[in-house]
């Protein structure tokens, strides 16, 4: 029998009265955190759900907790691991949940862009990631005097960079650093694109003030110039607003743009009747439009984030279990030396956001 094939005659209601009995008896020793693109049967159960940059701080601040449940994606379970004390004990309910993006940047290839960035502006290059990249790839930008930001603070952690520097390296994410760079003003001419299965020859950024990774998200780079112009047609005087992770193209003819949050905000902020077509994961839209009744919420387009998918109540009530069990399955780890310049990384983007 496998792990989760002793719960196959549950009924929902059973498995979720499981979950609310566990999160009962442990009290105030457990803390669960969900990320917004989780399933609504995940979500119910969260003592606190948001965004990459809401969960890292709650991770921070939940000092009181013993174990922390983080329901989401890998490189946030890392994050929180990072974050917190070395007595609490941080468990990914379904473990093998990954980030397509995250594993598109590795400390080798960073190092080689590093080295080769570093011989034409030397100190004058400060390197920057996303929240969405491994453990590595933040220590190595803590190592080397970076910092991580979110899509919440993108544009606070690059004015936070050039203080610190002429000249930018971005990754992993090549839309989210286009964006953002494009939205301050910076020339496209200025920004150049490091691809690590080709990388360019230093000759051909010269001119360059940000240089961002070949990565993006699969789930918002299925947004296209077509979806838009649908939803102009089909929706007329809809309010169109995308994450930053989309194709500037795309981005370029929404009328607002912003993190999971700041579009939650968005909907909240939008008047009664009002017609929101919103080009980021279903799970959140769907549930935008279930709690905003009043408001007419659609997605651009039907994508979904299937590593975000895989955390069922299932998952949580196995790793719920096992903690009562008094051994924790599935918990994360990360190596001593490796978080240590990874939490530089990530307490100069909280403390400048």
């Amino acid at each position: 029998m496998t792990s989760l094939q002793k719960y196959a005659d549950l009924s929902a209601d059973d498995l979720y009265a499981a979950i609310w009995q566990a999160k009962r008896v442990l009290g105030g020793k457990l803390t669960i955190l969900v990320h917004h693109y989780q399933r609504d049967e995940v979500i119910q159960f969260a003592d606190y759900r948001g965004d990459s940059l809401d969960l890292s701080r709650r991770a921070a601040q939940a000092e009181c907790a013993q174990y922390i449940v983080f329901c989401g994606v890998y490189f946030m379970a890392e994050t929180a691991a990072i974050l917190c004390k070395p007595e609490q004990v941080v468990v990914q309910p379904a473990i093998e949940a990954g980030c397509p993006m995250a594993s598109m940047a590795n400390a080798a290839d960073a190092a080689h862009a590093w080295a080769v960035l570093s011989a034409m502006w030397g100190d004058d290059l400060v390197p920057m990631t996303y929240q969405n990249s491994t453990a590595e790839v933040k220590a190595f930008v803590g190592q080397h005097s970076g910092a991580v930001c979110t899509s919440s603070n993108a544009r606070k952690l690059f004015e936070w960079a050039f203080s610190k520097g002429n000249h930018l390296l971005f990754l992993p994410d090549e839309h989210l650093g286009t964006n953002t760079a494009l939205a301050m003003g910076i020339p496209r001419e200025q920004i150049g694109i490091w691809n690590p299965a080709n990388p360019p020859d230093a000759g051909s950024l010269t001119q360059c003030r940000v240089v961002v990774w070949r990565g993006y998200c699969h789930v918002h780079t299925k947004f296209t110039v077509e979806d838009v112009a649908a939803a102009r047609a089909n929706y007329p005087g809809c309010r169109i607003v995308v994450h930053p992770e989309v194709p500037h193209e795309v981005l370029a003819l929404a009328d607002a743009s912003g993190s999971t949050a700041q579009i939650i905000q968005y909907v909240q902020d939008a008047p009664p009747g009002a017609r929101i077509i919103i080009g980021t994961e279903w799970h959140l839209v769907n549930r935008l439009r279930q709690e905003y009744p009043d408001k007419t919420i659609l997605p651009l387009f039907r994508s979904t984030c299937m590593n975000m998918a895989m955390t069922t109540p299932k998952h949580l009530l196995y790793v719920l279990e096992s903690i009562l069990e008094g051994h924790p399955r599935n918990v994360v780890v990360v190596n001593a030396e490796i978080a240590g310049w990874a939490r530089l990384a990530l307490q100069r983007m909280l403390e400048a956001s």
